[in-house]
Formats: structure tokens, C-alpha cells, sequence
């Protein structure tokens, strides 16, 4: 049989098949997916053929193959730093919530969530919540950002979860899709996912409250099928969504803007600093890259909280 694995407790994995009933299965053996050194082999998302075993009065499912992967969401294990932990798999949406104050949500912080997207080779939409709460000059503010981030490619949504505006513009891009919810603490995705699923009672607030206690609490990921035909991965690890490890000479092919000029630096290795006849240096200076952009760029080259403020214009 082949199905949908839905939760996972790293021992045990709800599967829905493909006829639509739900099993509890647990694997044979030992997995390895394409070399990667997992503490959880079997992530929610997977697509499993698996089969039905019954002993005496029990009848469970044993998962014998894991499909091949269109994308997965990684982390460090917390015990194990040599391992990594598998969050979810083939996941066809990532949406940020994005809020101008109460909380801010910066351009380093909405930057590094697209540049892990485009690394896991996810879609990304920026959500741009509470558009109720806002004044004239802030949403002036919030318009200059969704046109910054439009000209680039992603698709952003002005929202307002708690009055209902464009709520069912994020249901068509979830329709018939897997979705995750990003964004800070406070920005609204318990408020968004009861908009969009009333009937859900899925409260990811007290969740998050509830994995803040430690980070060596188990984080276990499920997945919920939605009225409309779309489904929603739930779990603090992808509200995280942190920046994986990228190499230095990679970065900029996950800035978009960066990555389309790259063949015009005279160097083929340039890093975009300091090099002469640099393409994006160019192009900042033609305002064609928004410099915000750039100072995120740099900050995460240098690994540095403070790198994005260096400004390598900056006349003495």
C-alpha cells in the first residue's frame, strides 16, 4: 500500500493511504535517505509504501520504503551534532507572516527566510498581517516592502487574519497544496489558521509556549487535511524555519536578484565585497538591488549579527 505519513513521534508514524484511512505503522530496519545521517528517517510528508501486518488481536503497518523526495526541511539534532532531524517533507508552500510593529518583523529576518526557502527549494509567499492596524505612513511602508520583494519574484499578500481581509487569496495559494506558517512570535499564524480553518482548533500558540519550556523537548510534526482541499504542517521546528548552512561562494545564488547578474562579476568566484568589476556592486549603485538586500547578504556571509550595518560604501 502507499500513503502520506501525517505525524511522527519518532517511533511510531500515523499513515493515511491512499484510499484515505489512517494507519499506525513503524519502520523495518534501518532508512538512510541519500546518505543523510537522520535520527528520524520517516518525516511528516513522506510519501511510504508500506504494508499491513497483523499478530493476534493487533494489526499495524510496517513501512518498507520511503518515495524519493521533492524537498525536506533539516536541522542540527539538539543531542546529537553529527545527526540531523528530518522536520517535514515535500512541502509545496512556505508563507512568512510579515508585520510592520507589534512585533517588527525586519528585512534581515524576512530575507533569511527566503534565502532557507530557495535553499530547500521551497515556494515562498510573504504575508503582510494586520493591514487593519496600520496608519497612512505605514502602510506606505508595507507597500514599499510587498513592491521590493514583487520585483524580485515572490508573490506577497496583504492580510488582515483578524478581520478576514485576503484571507481567501491565501486559501487559493493553498489549494491543493502542503503549506507551513512561519513568522515571529506574535504576528498572527494561530489568528491566520482560524481564519482559515475554523473548524481546525489547531492552536499553535500554546504550542510554541509549550516547546519554549527546552530545547530538548521532542518536537512532534503532524500534518491536517483542510476543507478546501489543501493541507497544513504543523510544528514549532518549521515556525523556526532557521537559516541553514550555506558556503560562502553559494549565498548569492539564493538571492535571486544576485543570482541572475552573477555571469557579468568579472570573477567567477566573486563574493560580491570587494572584488573590481563586481555585477551586483554595479548594480547597487544603479539601484537595481535594493541595498537592504545586500546588507543581508553580508551579514550572513560574515556570520555576524551586526554584519548586515557594514557598509563597504561608506565614505570616511
Amino acid at each position: 500500500m502507499k500513503g502520506t505519513v501525517y505525524k511522527s513521534t519518532g517511533s511510531w508514524y500515523t499513515v493515511k493511504s491512499q484510499q484515505g484511512d489512517f494507519y499506525q505503522c513503524r519502520i523495518k530496519g534501518k532508512f538512510r535517505i541519500g546518505g543523510i545521517k537522520s535520527t528520524n528517517p520517516v518525516a511528516v510528508g513522506d510519501h511510504v509504501v508500506f504494508k499491513i501486518e497483523t499478530k493476534g488481536d493487533e494489526t499495524v503497518g510496517v513501512i518498507h520504503k520511503i518515495e524519493s523526495r521533492d524537498n525536506y526541511i533539516i536541522r542540527k539534532s539538539v543531542n546529537l551534532s553529527k545527526q540531523t532531524h528530518i522536520i517535514a517533507a515535500n512541502i509545496d508552500v512556505a508563507f512568512l507572516l510579515v508585520t510592520f510593529n507589534n512585533p517588527p518583523t525586519f528585512t534581515t529576518f524576512i530575507d533569511r527566510f527566503l534565502i532557507t526557502a530557495e535553499a530547500y527549494h521551497v515556494k515562498a509567499v510573504l504575508l503582510f498581517n494586520k493591514i487593519d492596524l496600520y496608519n497612512e505612513d505605514e502602510l506606505l511602508e508595507i507597500k514599499y516592502l510587498a513592491a521590493l520583494y514583487r520585483d524580485i519574484g515572490y508573490e506577497c499578500i496583504g492580510i488582515s487574519a483578524k478581520t478576514g481581509k485576503n484571507v481567501d487569496k491565501v486559501k487559493a495559494v493553498m489549494q491543493d497544496k502542503v503549506s507551513v506558517f512561519s513568522g515571529h512570535s506574535g504576528t498572527g499564524k494561530s489568528t491566520l489558521v482560524n481564519a482559515i480553518e475554523t473548524n481546525l482548533g489547531l492552536k499553535t500558540g500554546e504550542i510554541s509556549e509549550q516547546h519554549k519550556q527546552g530545547q530538548h523537548t521532542t518536537t512532534f510534526a503532524e500534518m491536517y487535511d483542510l476543507s478546501f482541499g489543501a493541507q497544513i504542517i504543523d510544528t514549532p521546528g518549521i515556525r523556526g524555519f532557521g537559516v541553514v548552512e550555506i558556503d560562502k561562494e553559494e549565498l548569492g545564488d539564493y538571492f535571486p536578484e544576485f543570482f541572475e547578474r552573477k555571469q557579468e562579476c568579472k570573477f567567477n568566484n566573486c563574493l560580491h565585497v570587494n572584488e573590481p568589476q563586481c555585477a551586483i556592486k554595479d548594480a547597487l549603485e544603479n539601484q537595481e538591488i535594493a541595498w537592504s538586500r545586500y546588507k543581508s547578504y553580508l551579514q550572513i556571509l560574515e556570520g555576524e549579527d551586526d554584519g548586515y550595518r557594514k557598509d563597504i560604501y561608506k565614505k570616511e
